[in-house]
C-alpha cells in the first residue's frame, strides 16, 4: 500500500523541509512510511494561507458551508474502505470496527455540522435601552484555528475538530500525532474537493517544533487540543503569550464505574467488554476503574475475570479480533510498568498482566484488584487494564470518584433510579452514563471538567465554541 506522506497546504501536497519522521505499524513494529515534517517557514505558510482563506470563507453563507460539509460526508462514506485500510494499519485498530463504527461516525459528524451550520442560535433583536435602540446578537467565526489531534482516534478526533470549526466559518491548520498521520493526510485530499484552498491545512511533525510553532503563531485565534494534561498546560502557556488565544481542551480521564449492590452484573460485564477494552483501552472515556459494593465484589470480580479470559486480541485484519496492539513499544512499556508496580505494591493481578511473545505492541487484557490509594487506580494507564476496588457504601465511592484530578467520563450502575440519579447529579464529570458506558450521540456535547479540560466536542455547543458572540446596537 502506498501512503500520502507530504504536508497539505493551500489545497496541495508539498514536501516537508524538516527531518522526515518514521511511522510504524503497531501490529508488527515494521516501518510503514517516512512522513514529511514541516519547518518553521512551512508552518507559517500554512497559517498565513488559512488566514487569507478566512477572508472569504468567513463570509460564506451558512448554506454554502453546509453544502460543502454534506458533500464531504458523502465522499467519506464512498471511500470508507480505503480510509479504514489506512486507519487500521497505522493505528492498530481492528478493520471491521474502523469501517463499521469509526468511519460511520466520521461521516456522521460532518453531516451533522453541515446541518448545524444553518441553525446557529444567537440572532435575536430587541430594544433594551429605549425605542430608539435595537440590539442584535451575532455569532461570528474567530479566524484561524490551530488544532492538535491525538493518536488514539486520528480520523474521528480530526473530524470532531475540523467539522464544527469549518461549519462556523473558521479556517483550520491541524497537526496530527506523529505516530498516526497517514489517515488525516488521506482525508485532506477529500476535503480539498469540496472546500476552497486554504480552508483546511495539515502540517506534520513533532510537538516541540512543529506543534509549538503552530500554537504560538500570532495569527492563530484559537487552539483546540485533544491530548494529555502536560500538553494542555503547554497550550495554556502558549495561549497567554504575545497574543491572547481562545483554547478548547480535552485532556484525558480516569473513568470511575460505580457499581451498586443492586446492579445488573451480567449487563455490566457485557458492557465493559467493549467500554473497557475497545481500542486496547486507549480511550479517555474507557471504563477503567470499577468501584463495586463489597456485597457483590467477588461476583463481579469472577465474572469480569471470565469475560477478560474470553477476549480476542491480535492482528487488526482478523474478523474475530476485539482489540489490537498498543500504539507504540513505549506505550506498551508504560502500561506494563503500571501493572508491575501495582503487583509490587500488593495488588492482585486477577487476569492477564503480561506482555505476550511475538511481534507487535500487544499487551494482555488485565484485571487488577487494588486499594483506592494505589497508583494504578489513580493515574491514567491508557491500556487494556481494568482495576476493581470494593466500597462499603455508595457515598464512599462517590467521594473516591470526585477526589480524582480528572473529570471527563463516569458511569453509575443501579436498578434504583433514585439512587442512581442522586449519585449522577453529584458526580463531577462532564459525561455520566447510567447503566451503560461509552455511548455517544453526535447531537449531545462531550467534554470534561477539572484537569480533563473544558469546551465541548460534538453537538451545537461545539459549533458555538468556535464562534465569538458580538452585540450590535443600532440607534434609529
Amino acid at each position: 500500500m502506498t501512503y500520502e506522506t507530504r504536508l497539505f497546504i493551500n489545497g496541495a501536497y508539498m514536501a516537508g523541509n524538516g527531518p522526515a519522521l518514521p511511522s510504524h505499524e503497531p501490529a508488527t513494529g515494521k516501518l510503514l512510511a517516512e512522513v514529511a515534517s514541516a519547518d518553521t517557514g512551512q508552518v507559517d505558510l500554512a497559517v498565513t494561507t488559512a488566514h487569507a482563506a478566512f477572508a472569504k470563507w468567513g463570509k460564506a453563507t451558512p448554506k454554502e458551508r453546509s453544502r460543502a460539509l454534506l458533500r464531504i460526508a458523502d465522499a467519506i462514506e464512498a471511500r470508507a474502505d480505503a480510509l479504514a485500510d489506512v486507519e487500521s494499519v497505522n493505528a492498530g485498530k481492528p478493520w471491521r470496527y474502523v469501517k463499521a463504527g469509526e468511519l460511520a461516525n466520521v461521516a456522521d459528524v460532518f453531516r451533522y455540522f453541515g446541518t448545524a451550520a444553518r441553525n446557529v442560535p444567537g440572532t435575536p433583536a430587541n430594544g433594551f435601552r429605549s425605542s430608539r435602540h435595537t440590539s442584535i446578537l451575532r455569532r461570528d467565526p474567530l479566524g484561524v484555528i490551530a488544532s492538535i489531534a491525538p493518536w488514539n482516534y486520528p480520523l474521528l478526533m480530526a473530524a470532531w475538530k475540523i467539522a464544527p470549526a469549518v461549519a462556523a466559518g473558521n479556517t483550520v491548520v491541524i497537526k496530527p500525532s506523529e505516530n498516526t498521520p497517514l489517515s488525516l493526510l488521506f482525508l485532506a485530499s477529500i476535503l480539498a474537493e469540496f472546500l476552497p484552498e486554504g480552508v483546511v491545512n495539515v502540517v506534520t511533525g513533532d510537538g516541540p517544533n512543529v506543534g509549538q510553532t503552530l500554537i504560538t503563531h500570532p495569527l492563530v485565534r484559537m487552539i483546540s487540543l485533544t491530548g494529555d494534561v502536560r500538553t494542555g498546560r503547554a497550550v495554556l502557556k502558549a495561549a497567554a503569550g504575545d497574543s491572547i488565544k481562545r483554547t478548547h481542551l480535552e485532556l484525558g480521564g480516569k473513568a470511575p464505574v460505580i457499581v451498586c449492590a443492586d446492579a445488573d452484573v451480567d449487563n455490566l460485564v457485557e458492557t465493559l467488554r467493549e467500554a473497557s477494552f475497545y481500542n486496547a483501552g486507549q480511550d479517555c472515556t474507557a471504563a477503567c476503574r470499577i468501584f463495586v459494593d463489597q456485597s457483590i465484589a467477588q461476583e463481579v470480580t469472577d465474572k469480569l475475570s471470565a469475560m477478560i479470559g474470553s477476549l480476542v486480541y491480535g492482528a487488526p485484519e482478523r474478523d474475530d479480533v476485539e482489540f489490537g496492539p498498543l500504539i507504540t513499544a513505549a506505550q506498551r512499556e508504560r502500561v506494563a510498568g503500571f501493572v508491575d508496580r501495582a503487583r509490587q505494591a500488593g495488588g492482585d493481578i486477577v487476569a492477564g498482566g503480561k506482555t505476550p511473545e511475538g511481534a507487535g505492541y500487544y499487551y494482555e487484557p488485565t484485571l487488577v484488584a487494588a486499594p483506592i490509594t494505589t497508583e494504578i487506580v489513580q493515574k491514567e494507564v491508557f491500556g487494556p487494564v481494568l482495576t476493581i476496588t470494593a466500597f462499603d457504601n455508595p457515598e464512599t465511592a462517590l467521594g473516591w470518584a470526585n477526589a480524582s484530578e480528572y473529570g471527563l467520563a463516569s458511569s453509575v450502575w443501579s436498578r434504583d433510579s433514585t439512587l442512581a440519579m442522586n449519585l449522577t447529579n453529584r458526580l463531577e464529570y462532564g459525561v455520566t452514563w447510567v447503566n451503560t458506558h461509552g455511548v455517544f450521540a453526535t447531537e449531545m456535547p462531550h467534554g470534561g471538567m477539572k484537569n480533563s479540560g473544558y469546551g465541548s466536542d460534538l453537538s451545537m455547543q461545539s459549533l458555538i465554541d468556535y464562534t465569538q458572540v458580538r452585540h450590535i446596537m443600532v440607534a434609529s
